[in-house]
Order: structure tokens, then C-alpha cells, then sequence
């Protein structure tokens, strides 16, 4: 679900899946349509005003980029289904609910990669939130810096593996 400090990549089996689809189309099949795109754009003329051709040659750097994300993601990921922490603790994977300034927030700390998180918000273990109740468990306080710089005060409430 979501990159630990280790550089492991932890996925579940439908998320890595559907990466590496993405990834198999982009740097096959799309990596040659795009190619005949440019070529054809590079066919009308003048290159200078050439508004398709800029066009999908910067598409293609959109498409190299992606594909040297998708490359790490999947050469660093452990693939598996979220299992509750023996302890208790929040881990990369768990469903978190905590009391944050005073109102309820629940959220899965993980990876927007994951795709569809049942519709719940997704944070990284990176994140000021994320990093802050990350090992925690349930009733414990805790606080963390926002960006404006305030202190914000959080409690875990519940700890729960996400299911999909």
C-alpha cells in the first residue's frame, strides 16, 4: 500500500495487478502508438509551429515518467493483503480513526496507488498526520506540526486492517 522508510513498496494483489498492466501498456503498446503519433506530427511540416507534434512529444515525456514510476513501484513492492497488527499498533495498511481537533476523522494510511480505498481518504505514512500516529495504538495522544506551523493535537481511537 504505501512506501516505508526501508524503500519496500507494499501492495495488495488487485493494486499490483493493476500497475503492472499499466505499466506492460505504457511501455509496449503505448510507447508505439505514441512513437507513430510523433512521427506522423513530424510528417505536416514545419516543426517550429507544429502544435501536434509538441504536443505529443511532451506527452511522451508524461508517458517515460510514468513509466520509471511505475518500474520502482513494482520492482520495490511487497505484494499482500493488510493484516491486523498483533499489537495493536498503526502500520502501513490500517484503517485509523482518530479525534482530530475535536472531530472524528477516519482515513487509511497508506498509498493512493492502492486505487479504491472504499472512499476513504488516503494518507502516507510521510504525511505530518500520517507520520505522527504511524506505531501508535488505539487511546494514545499524540500531536503533529501543520504546515501553517500549528500544533495539532490527535487521539487514535480505532485500529483496523483494511479489507478493500
Amino acid at each position: 500500500m504505501s512506501e516505508t522508510t526501508s524503500g519496500v513498496t507494499w501492495l495488495t494483489q488487485d493494486a499490483y495487478d493493476r500497475l503492472k498492466a499499466e505499466y506492460d501498456h505504457l511501455s509496449g503498446p503505448g510507447r508505439t502508438e505514441l512513437a507513430k503519433r510523433i512521427e506522423q506530427a513530424r510528417e505536416e511540416g514545419d516543426l517550429r509551429e507544429n502544435a501536434g507534434y509538441h504536443a505529443a512529444k511532451e506527452e511522451q515525456g508524461k508517458q517515460e515518467l510514468r513509466i520509471r514510476q511505475l518500474r520502482h513501484l513494482l520492482e520495490t513492492a511487497q505484494v499482500g493483503e493488510a493484516a491486523p497488527s498483533a499489537s495493536g499498533e498503526v502500520t502501513l495498511g490500517s484503517v485509523v480513526t482518530v479525534e482530530l481537533a475535536g472531530e472524528e476523522m477516519k482515513f487509511l494510511l497508506g498509498s493512493r496507488e492502492v486505487g479504491d480505498a472504499g472512499g476513504l481518504d488516503v494518507y502516507s505514512e510521510r504525511s505530518p498526520l500520517g507520520s505522527a500516529v504511524l506505531g501508535r495504538k488505539a487511546g494514545e495522544r499524540v500531536s503533529y506540526t501543520a504546515p501553517n506551523g500549528r500544533e495539532i493535537p490527535v487521539q487514535v481511537l480505532r485500529v483496523e486492517p483494511f479489507t478493500g
